[in-house]
């Protein structure tokens, strides 16, 4: 049964400048199962994960499934401002199918690590924090066993749950962990906003045990952000690329309303902002993904433009490398 549905181009619109000032008048569409991108690292390819499994599983809030075209919806009315040969790519959607999680994330896993063999640069437009199970498997796959990949997670949340009744979206660090165990490679593995609030002591303990570094939300802002930033290089420096998941919910519900776990008591998209540019110039970035939007949920399309606003940026940033 297939997992993969190909672009809509209509989700693309927006304003209309006739000069290609807008990124919904330059993306092109492709269908993956028919037309794999031409080998080239300066193409960005949006792929989305249409999933909300392991959401439910985990007793969240349904509604992530539409957060990948909630997305589009939003990025492409942004102004683009690429030099002239990059390239913006949507290749649709990976979809769940009768509850099966673990078969969207094996077909993400697939079309992540195609995407990389041909020197693209994916960004993964969620859907559940389990997006990071399939994605991360991909990276995986095309470094293959001798390169070290660290994990860098914006998030209110470990995510370091034990899977022993199931996997969900509050697990997929914990099964990545246990895979490194198994494979015996590094677990290099960095949250951003971690809150005491959201997090019980057994995953305190589990990020101890498993030597997570992380940064609380009271001391993720700005007026650390010196301290940020050598803590996010330190980090860097151990790794050979980086993969990093942003989840809305970490995010204070003034910005983020439109999550399954909103909460006021998140960081503000200013330290992000910071950190992602601290991590691009470190020219390690080789995947990123836009986890847990819910559109049901949210006020005035605001979470959704935070997540395009988040993708604008590190679109142009790496354009400027």
């Amino acid at each position: 049964m297939t997992t993969y549905l190909p672009p809509n181009p209509e989700l693309w619109t927006g304003r209309m400048s006739g000069e290609n000032y807008y990124i919904h008048e330059i993306i092109s569409c492709i269908d993956l199962d028919s037309e794999m991108p031409a080998p080239a690292s300066n193409s960005i390819v949006f792929l989305g994960y249409a999933c909300d499994e392991g959401v439910k599983r985990n007793q969240g809030r349904p509604g992530s499934a539409a957060g990948p075209d909630a997305l589009r919806v939003q990025i492409g009315k942004l102004p683009v401002n690429l030099i002239e040969q990059t390239k913006l790519l949507d290749a649709g959607n990976i979809i769940c199918r009768d509850t099966d999680l673990e078969g969207a994330q094996a077909s993400l896993d697939k079309y992540v690590s195609e995407l990389l063999g041909l020197g693209v640069f994916p960004i993964i437009l969620g859907g559940g924090h389990d997006i990071a199970y399939g994605h991360y498997n991909g990276i995986k796959r095309h470094l293959g066993q001798d390169k070290t990949l660290g994990i860098i997670n914006f998030d209110a949340h470990f995510d370091l749950r034990n899977n022993e009744k199931g996997n969900n979206s509050g697990t997929p660090f914990y099964q990545i962990a246990m895979d490194c165990l198994a494979e015996q490679r590094p677990f290099k593995y960095m949250c951003l906003g971690i809150r005491e609030d959201a997090n019980d002591s057994k995953l305190f303990e589990t990020a101890l045990e498993l030597e997570v570094d992380y940064i609380k939300t009271d001391q993720f802002s700005m007026h650390r952000l010196d301290q940020v930033k050598r803590e996010i290089k330190l980090f860097t420096d151990q790794v050979d690329f980086v993969y990093v998941t942003v989840d809305l919910d970490g995010f204070s519900s003034a910005y983020a309303p439109g999550v399954s776990s909103a909460s006021p008591m998140g960081y503000s998209p200013d330290i992000v902002l910071e950190s992602l540019k601290v991590i691009v110039e470190t020219k390690k970035l080789i995947s990123m993904d836009i986890a847990e939007l819910n559109p049901a949920l949210d006020r005035d399309n605001q979470t959704a433009r935070l997540g395009a606003s988040l993708v604008h940026f590190i679109v142009h940033k790496k354009d400027l490398l």
